[in-house]
């Protein structure tokens, strides 16, 4: 059971770290943002991620188990998930810069992160799919809110030029 919750766990702790340490300056940065009116309400965000990670987190766990665990077959399979986790975790404080200048510079970065994460998770996907399909499955709710999440980068990328 260690493994198990270990595994479910760990995806939460970097997601709740960049929450912590941007709780203040994400909501005021992100509320200057002209948002298409598609956007999710915020309050959403934290339920969603919740099950998300959940999910994600179990689904590395499975193949991890299957795998025998940190073995050579492990190695891409595993390490295209962590490098994912990594991009994930990497991707909310570029929405807590509130100068308008650098908020440009970061929905640009933000943009570059998350294409890289979407490349990131089909590669998972696609590495876990011939070891546990279950596993692969659980990533799919991710892989669509990360296209929402990819299309609505685009379009605050696109919306909120730099100011002048």
């Amino acid at each position: 059971w260690a493994y198990t919750v270990g595994f479910t766990v760990l995806p939460h702790v970097g997601g709740f770290l960049g929450w912590f340490i941007n709780r203040k300056e994400i909501p005021a940065c992100y509320m200057k943002l002209k948002k298409p009116s598609w956007c999710p309400p915020r309050k959403i965000f934290p339920i969603v991620w919740t099950v998300l990670y959940t999910g994600m987190g179990y689904a590395s766990y499975l193949i991890w188990n299957d795998l025998g665990g940190c073995s050579s077959k492990a190695i891409i399979p595993l390490g295209l998930y962590g490098a994912q986790l990594a991009l994930n975790w990497a991707w909310p404080p570029f929405f807590g810069a509130c100068n308008l200048k650098v908020i440009v510079f970061s929905l640009l970065q933000a943009l570059i992160d998350i294409l890289c994460l979407d490349v990131l998770v089909i590669g998972t996907m696609c590495s876990w799919y011939h070891i546990n399909k279950v596993a692969t499955l659980l990533m799919v709710p991710y892989l669509g809110w990360l296209a929402m999440a990819t299309c609505l980068t685009i379009r605050l990328w696109k919306d909120n030029p730099e100011q002048k």
